[in-house]
């Protein structure tokens, strides 16, 4: 029987270099149209030195955002990481070739400030005196007085002026009211609202300092706010004030009560809108939460805000989140976006009608 196993197979090893050089025609050529074949290492070190020169340029922004973040171990990292970075970028003066960009002027939520839409008209301002006149029969005679408009009862000469806020979810809303409101033809509805802000961190966007120079801008005489959806974490301290913390909730409750202050500085009625039920169960109880703290503000403010609650205009018959609506005319409305939070364009037109509804109720003669 002959023997049929395979003999062993020879290999000759080469060296690198006698690889490259037996193997060169094998290379695949460079290409005819400018381009250059490079190694890999030579390309990861190109995007290695194009990504420093970046970090670089925009540490200071990435400085801001972790320090406007949310408070914990990947805060102090990321503050860790950007600090040295941060201070190189400020002394060799990178962030003016970075505000060539228009980034670094960019507002909180994307928004260029306060809008205002619908008629115009001049603020009120305080009435000159009369020029004094001579006595007749030593009595000094009478001055006729003109009574100011009457602001639940607008008109185009004289409009209501309404001022919207909020973040994200305010800004959901004051979309669909603006337009609503300026419709009117009796309104002027001015709208500010900003993404990803609140009243927990000031240090990122200080609406307490906003609301005073729109108020001071508009002279309002109904201030609507929604707001409260980005609040549920900690005080930045030091020291750090935990959310769900009773201190936490005493903090919260009287920055809200000073918040509502500034928005009656000027005699404006204010009407809180409170936050819709959400899918995430842990983030619709914070939102309960928050609600409630807003709703017990709302009835100890000199005069009374009012509270509009949304867990039942935008969620089920027991204020359950739910992303369609049955509306007064049967018809089924898409009222949430895909994210189970934010307000579809549907969801803010169910409450500006809701606002609406209630501003009439209160008195004033909106069409």
């Amino acid at each position: 029987m002959t023997d049929q196993r395979i003999p062993p197979h020879h290999v000759d090893w080469e060296t690198p270099s006698e690889f490259r050089e037996n193997h060169h025609a094998e290379l695949p050529p460079a290409p005819d149209d400018g381009r250059v074949n490079l190694p890999w290492t030579r390309v990861f070190l190109l995007g290695l030195g194009a990504f420093g020169v970046w970090f670089l340029l925009f540490a200071p922004t990435l400085q801001h955002n972790a320090q406007v973040s949310p408070v914990g171990a990947r805060r102090t990292i990321s503050l860790d990481i950007t600090g040295p970075f941060a201070a190189v970028s400020r002394g060799l003066q990178l962030s003016h070739i970075v505000s060539l960009t228009g980034r670094s002027s960019r507002l909180p939520g994307g928004t260029v400030g306060l809008t205002v839409s619908g008629p115009r008209s001049a603020a009120p301002h305080a009435p000159k005196p009369a020029p004094r006149a001579g006595t007749k029969n030593g009595t000094a005679p009478t001055t006729p007085t003109t009574a100011p408009p009457n602001p639940k009862e607008p008109t185009a000469a004289n409009p209501l002026r309404v001022l919207i806020i909020g973040d994200s979810i305010g800004l959901d809303l004051g979309g669909p009211l603006q337009s609503d409101l300026a419709q009117t033809g009796v309104v002027s509805a001015a709208l500010d609202a900003r993404e990803s802000t609140g009243l927990t961190r000031p240090d990122y966007f200080n609406w307490p300092a906003e609301l005073s120079s729109d108020i001071d801008r508009v002279s309002p005489q109904v201030v609507v706010i929604m707001m409260g959806a980005n609040d549920a974490q900690d005080f930045l301290g030091p020291p750090d004030v935990p959310y769900t913390s009773a201190q936490w909730n005493t903090l919260y409750a009287q920055r809200i009560a000073q918040f509502m202050q500034i928005a009656q500085s000027k005699g404006a009625a204010v009407v809180w809108v409170g936050m819709p039920p959400m899918q995430n169960p842990g983030l619709n109880a914070q939102m309960a939460d928050l609600n409630g703290l807003a709703q017990q503000q709302a009835a100890a403010a000199h005069p009374p805000v009012t509270f509009l609650g949304t867990d039942r205009s935008l969620g089920t018959a027991q204020g359950g989140y739910t992303a369609f609506i049955t509306n007064a005319g049967g018809q089924v409305v898409n009222v949430r976006t895909p994210d189970g939070t934010h307000l579809t364009p549907g969801g803010g037109q169910v409450v500006a009608e809701q606002v609406i509804n209630e501003l009439q109720t209160l008195g004033y003669k909106i069409p």
